[in-house]
């Protein structure tokens, strides 16, 4: 459907219907997104390449192909990739709203508000 370049990498909108929309997101090496928190929707990742770090409400795991986690709404989280590879997801995100605006960001690295 369409794609947007971001500092750490892309995203690719894959599909999109009310109450969900799903992504492939792509972390370059070192890519690193920023601690943040949505008000209006909650959102599932699955590994599909590479060795993702997610932080989920402080707590920080790896995650490799096949693994995934669910993230409520609300929760503070972070996708990391500290290996040599691409790091993929496939998000789906659940929620009344699910435009781009609705990002609360608390750390970022690229300096975004």
């Amino acid at each position: 459907m369409y794609s947007e370049e971001r500092p750490w990498g892309a995203f690719h909108v894959l599909d999109e219907q009310p109450g969900f929309k799903v992504k492939r997101i792509v972390v370059k090496p070192g890519g690193r997104l920023s601690l943040q928190s949505h008000k209006h929707r909650a959102e599932h990742w699955t590994v599909v390449n590479g060795t993702a770090t997610v932080t989920v409400n402080g707590s920080v795991e790896e995650l490799t192909r096949a693994q995934s986690v669910d993230i409520p709404q609300g929760a503070r989280h972070r996708l990391e990739n500290f290996g040599k590879d691409e790091v993929a997801i496939i998000e789906v995100q659940f929620g009344d709203y699910l435009g781009e605006d609705d990002i609360i960001r608390y750390d970022d690295v690229y300096s975004r508000a």
